[in-house]
C-alpha cells in the first residue's frame, strides 16, 4: 500500500516563517523556517509542517520516523475494530405459504445475528398489482415472525410492482 506523505518534512519546507513548537510540545514562537530547521537538526530530530493553512504555518520538531510508525499503527487498530455492514435481500411473494415463510424468516434472523441489514421484497404480478394490501399484510406477518430480533427501517410501502421493508438488528444494551 502506498501512502503519500501529507506533512512537509525538513528541507521541503519553503515558507519565510513558521510558528514552531518544540519537541517536548512547548511554543518555542515564530522565527524563518531556517532558524527551525537548524533548531531541528540540533535536537537531532526533523522539522514537520503539520498545520500548513495556518498563518503563519505550524512547524512541530519531532521525530518523523516514529510519528509515522505511531500513525500507521494507530489506522490499523481503527480498520480492525470497523464492522462492515452489508445488504442482504428476501423476496417473498403474496402466494407465500407458511412452510416457506418459515424457511425465508430463518434465513433473515440468520442475516441480522451476523449483523447485516436486510431488504424484504415482494415483485407483484398481473392481477396482483390490484391487491397490494395483501401484500403489505405479508410483510407485516414476516416482520412479526421475527420476534422481537430486528427493526423496522423502512415500513411496507409500495413502490410502482415492488412492496419494500428495510431491517436492521436490534442493538443490545
Amino acid at each position: 500500500m502506498i501512502i503519500k506523505d501529507l506533512y512537509s518534512v525538513n528541507e521541503a519546507i519553503r515558507d519565510k516563517e513558521v510558528r514552531v513548537i518544540g519537541a517536548d510540545g512547548e511554543m518555542i514562537g515564530i522565527m524563518s523556517s531556517l532558524q527551525a530547521q537548524r533548531l531541528a537538526v540540533e535536537a537531532d530530530l526533523d522539522l514537520v509542517k503539520i498545520s500548513p493553512n495556518a498563518v503563519p504555518p505550524v512547524c512541530k520538531i519531532m521525530d518523523y520516523s516514529k510519528f509515522k510508525y505511531e500513525q500507521s499503527k494507530r489506522e490499523k487498530e481503527n480498520r480492525k475494530n470497523q464492522t462492515i455492514v452489508e445488504l442482504k435481500e428476501i423476496r417473498l411473494s403474496m402466494t407465500i405459504d407458511v412452510g416457506d415463510i418459515a424457511v425465508k424468516t430463518k434465513q433473515c434472523l440468520k442475516f441480522l445475528e451476523s449483523g447485516n441489514k436486510v431488504k424484504v421484497s415482494i415483485r407483484m404480478k398481473g392481477r396482483e398489482n390490484a391487491r397490494a394490501y395483501q401484500g403489505v399484510k405479508v410483510m407485516e406477518d414476516f416482520f412479526e415472525g421475527l420476534g422481537g430480533k430486528a427493526v423496522q427501517d423502512k415500513k411496507p410501502s409500495t413502490e410502482g410492482r415492488m412492496i419494500t421493508m428495510m431491517l436492521s438488528p436490534v442493538k443490545e444494551k
